[in-house]
């Protein structure tokens, strides 16, 4: 993810924090020294928050050792404002799976809520719940109230929370997975209208909930759709055919030129017949501004790319445009570069697809 800044790594996994996560502790230590013009009352608040976001890593870390017995990798992890967030290399094809991926987060946090009370209880250290606050009360025990309450957010039953892929899961051992993430999606965006609505009387903070649940339920069910869509399919079958290519001694105002002219965005760069990069746009317009036209494409283009054989399922190299930072990618048989596929060609064929779908005939 853009903007983050790499902690280190767990157990194989490497952790991030999205820049933003600064603003907030920055946030955090503004209010405590209003409050108390106090160092120490600074660092409790600051501290307490990086309290909370270590149970957030444990939840996602959770869900990344799940996935992973299931032969499942997690590419990262990044902390955000809002939370965590563990970004497997795929979602587990069984249900079964798929629900225990999901409950391994919240049940973290179960763990981490019973040892904590455990100890409260043992230290008779417990207060009246009345008496706790964000910023008031002994510090484990609202770090237990904490974890209680990421139990039963992530449990609600709306993507992109947990309970929404628990209940998907549900759904899909009796009905077909598509249409489960439908029903599951129509539950959600459900939730995220009654969030808004409360938030109009009880807290504002409702309302952006609302939102995320909302945009998070209607990302997934595209997912989807666009998964089932895309199943089958090889890549020989929606692949560009008709494409321009470079060579490493061509100019940047020759890219130029040929994007002008066919809308192309990215380039295949070949040598004596054989690919040896491509040219991407972002850094195309880079190097326009910082040395100019005349630039080589040699100079400019990346040498660390992937390829993809037109025997693949587009629904393996979608995903694979999405996890690099590229959006076409060279079609090459025996060596031989015979195609692109792109984010663009593959989202027309989608939509010519389903178009012809309706007139009962294939694409």
């Amino acid at each position: 993810m853009k903007w983050s800044l790499r902690l280190g790594s767990l157990l194989g996994i490497p952790i991030y924090m999205h820049v933003t996560f600064l603003l907030l502790l920055a946030w955090i230590g503004v209010v405590h020294w209003t409050q108390e013009h106090s160092v120490r009352a600074v660092a409790s608040g600051v501290g307490f928050i990086l309290a909370i976001f270590l149970c957030v890593v444990l939840h996602e870390l959770g869900h990344a050792l799940t996935a992973r017995r299931f032969g499942i990798k997690t590419r990262d992890i990044t902390l955000l404002p809002i939370g965590g967030l563990a970004r497997l290399e795929r979602m587990p094809d069984e249900p079964v799976q798929e629900l225990w991926v999901a409950v391994a987060g919240p049940a973290v946090n179960v763990v981490i809520a019973a040892a904590l009370a455990a100890w409260l209880i043992a230290a008779e250290a417990l207060e009246p719940l009345g008496g706790l606050g964000v910023a008031v009360g002994p510090f484990l025990q609202r770090l237990f109230v904490v974890n209680v309450l990421l139990v039963a957010f992530n449990m609600i039953p709306a993507f992109p929370m947990d309970g929404g892929r628990v209940l998907r899961a549900v759904l899909a051992m009796r009905l077909e997975y598509t249409k489960a993430t439908h029903i599951a999606s129509s539950v959600g965006q459900a939730f995220a209208l009654l969030f808004g609505f409360a938030g109009l009387f009880v807290n504002p903070i409702l309302i952006f909930i609302a939102l995320f649940v909302w945009i998070g339920a209607a990302q997934e069910a595209s997912m989807v759709q666009m998964k089932t869509a895309l199943g089958g399919i090889p890549v020989g079958r929606a692949m560009l055919t008709e494409f321009h290519t470079l060579r490493p001694s061509d100019t940047l105002a020759r890219a130029v030129e040929l994007t002008l002219a066919s809308s192309q965005k990215d380039f295949p760069v070949v040598e004596e017949a054989r690919i040896v990069g491509v040219l991407v746009q972002g850094d195309v317009v880079a190097a326009l501004s910082a040395s100019g036209s005349a630039t080589r494409v040699g100079d400019v283009m990346r040498r660390d790319y992937q390829v993809v054989d037109p025997s693949e399922m587009l629904e393996t190299v979608f995903e694979r445009l999405q996890q690099c930072a590229c959006r076409t990618v060279p079609v090459l048989r025996h060596g031989q570069l015979i195609g692109l596929a792109t984010m663009d060609n593959i989202g027309e064929f989608i939509a010519i697809k389903g178009a012809l779908a309706k007139t009962g005939r294939s694409a």
